[in-house]
């Protein structure tokens, strides 16, 4: 079973405002598709500059940290929720573990 990301809106939307982030997003979005992720350390062999925050958030960086982007997973149901896209300077403004 693969994941599924919800929403791919958001990402449109942020690639919209920031053209330069449309491929890493896009290549982003059809790897997390295709993978069968069972906890965070699934997560990290993939993506191993993502960090791990407390109730199941990921926090990965896009384009060569340029942008964050931070996700709550359910691995039961696999499921990716997107929970905020932004620049790095947006992100530094916010409580990664509490949006």
């Amino acid at each position: 079973m693969y994941m599924r990301v919800i929403a791919i809106k958001a990402l449109k939307e942020f690639w919209k405002k920031h053209p330069d982030s449309e491929q890493p997003l896009k290549a982003w979005y059809y790897e997390t598709k295709k993978a069968n992720w069972q906890n965070p350390e699934d997560v990290t062999r993939l993506y191993r500059k993502a960090s791990i925050l407390r109730i199941n958030r990921i926090v990965f960086n896009i384009k060569g940290n340029s942008y964050r982007l931070i996700a709550a997973i359910n691995y039961n149901f696999k499921i990716v929720y997107i929970r905020f896209i932004g620049t790095h300077q947006e992100y530094d403004k916010m409580n990664a573990e509490e949006i």
